[in-house]
């Protein structure tokens, strides 16, 4: 069995960190596998599906490095639903109902009051053609229900073991709107038929709708797929993700300067047995993967643990790699800079920064005027004119204003980093002193 899997956003808005894991899972599976991962678009919600947001989508997922091997868009097969509408229909499992919102409201207030569970009552199964034409004749039009068996609904999910749903606790869901519409359940099940989906991979929210698709696809004929329903994300505060980060796209966190593995490393390693730590690609983190991996306990994303990899990614990168990116922004200062700078980088942007540290003009704290003079003389000294620093002059220049002044550890370093580069840390003063270079030294020493 080749598996194949798929991941179906909706092209409603742009993909969060909840959904981009559902797609890195499904990935990591397939990829391992040998198998084929399906980009599902769910568009059947014509007015709020935009094709900006579509075109983010894939935007998004290939940015990850998640490519896709087959691409869907369900609103160009309508026709496919209607096939397995009529087919429910004629089985008697789809029937017409015409309650409006406000009188299903006003039976589940009344259903809670006498102490019942608010499903519904199925009173549309009692209604005769002559009441049916009569509600039409009002201007009514029917939504459609699934009749559900009203049984024990039972599956081996690959993350949480033996499942069970009692269909007989739920309504009847919604497959067909007042107005035509096709809602989310019916195409997903007739998709997931006709694209041969092996394996459905999905959060822990959709367990409840399991036991009703499941009963759709065998009321269509169908072997329903293998199941896997992850647990929720949680903040690092063990709380429901916030608004703000629960909802943060992932444009949002390619505009703050993440790299692409570092988001996948965090989210292919949080819930699971394994440490969250950065992997060298994909395909070292699909290799690894394993749904006995993933635990039952909510998953905890934490940005520090996504920052602390963002930088281990950085700091990975090679010049060849950075060179592009560092020409974008106007910061390539070339190898000896960026193996200079990148261990000080949290995001890869932060080296324009240190590029206009060592070209531009800085601002410290002004020197001694005793200390700043003998730093003159050591380093014309130990730099003569006609030549240039090197990665040995720092610590002649430093020993040598040490000799003239007497002043050492802090007294003598942090002065010295302040006036050359303006800031109070930062990357070996060894590496810095040639890309800043003779003149520019003594300009910011007579300056400071």
């Amino acid at each position: 069995m080749t598996v194949k899997v798929r991941f179906a956003p909706s092209p409603t808005g742009r993909l969060h960190v909840g959904n981009v894991r559902t797609a890195l899972v499904n990935w990591l599976f397939a990829r391992k596998h040998g198998g084929v991962f399906v980009l599902r678009i769910d568009d059947t919600d014509l007015e709020r599906s935009t094709i900006e947001n579509e075109e983010a989508i894939e935007t998004d997922l290939t940015w990850l490095g998640l490519p896709w091997g087959e691409r869907y868009n369900q609103s160009k097969r309508f026709d496919s639903y209607e096939r397995a509408a009529a087919t429910l229909k004629a089985a008697g499992r789809l029937y017409p109902c015409y309650e409006t919102q406000e009188e299903l409201d006003r039976r589940r207030k009344v259903q809670l009051s006498r102490g019942q569970p608010p499903i519904y009552d199925r009173a549309a199964l009692d209604l005769t053609d002559e009441d049916k034409a009569k509600l039409e004749a009002e201007g009514r039009k029917p939504h459609w229900r699934f009749k559900l068996e009203g049984k024990r609904v039972v599956w081996e999910d690959l993350v949480r073991g033996h499942c069970e749903v009692d269909t007989a606790s739920l309504s009847d869901p919604v497959l067909i709107r007042e107005d035509g519409l096709f809602l989310y359940t019916l195409p997903s099940v007739v998709d997931d038929i006709e694209m041969a989906i092996t394996h459905v991979v999905r959060g822990e929210d959709h367990v409840t709708n399991s036991g009703a698709q499941i009963e759709i696809f065998e009321a269509l004929g169908a072997t329903p797929p293998t199941f896997a329903h992850m647990s929720l994300l949680i903040g690092a505060d063990g709380q429901a993700l916030s608004k703000r980060l629960g909802s943060l796209s992932v444009g949002q966190m390619r505009d703050e300067g993440y790299e692409p593995i570092a988001i996948t490393s965090h989210l292919g390693r949080i819930g699971t047995s394994d440490p969250v730590e950065l992997v060298g690609s994909l395909d070292e983190l699909a290799g690894g993967f394993a749904f006995e991996k993933l635990g039952r306990a909510p998953a905890r994303y934490d940005t520090a643990d996504l920052d602390r990899l963002n930088a281990q990614a950085v700091h990975a990168l090679d010049y060849a790699a950075a060179q592009p990116r560092l020409a974008t922004l106007g910061a390539d200062l070339g190898e000896a800079f960026w193996l200079a700078v990148r261990e000080n980088l949290n995001r890869f942007d932060d080296a324009r920064g240190w590029a206009e540290t060592l070209t531009g003009t800085v601002e410290g704290p002004r020197l001694d005027e005793a200390f700043k003079a003998a730093a003159i003389v050591a380093f014309e000294e130990v730099v003569p004119a006609g030549s240039e620093p090197d990665t040995q002059s720092w610590s002649a220049f430093t020993n040598a204003v040490k000799e003239a002044t007497g002043a050492k550890g802090g007294a003598l370093f942090k002065p010295l980093r302040q006036a050359l580069t303006g800031r109070d840390a930062g990357p070996d003063m060894a590496a810095l002193l040639p890309l800043i270079g003779r003149n520019r030294i003594l300009e910011r020493l007579r300056g400071g």
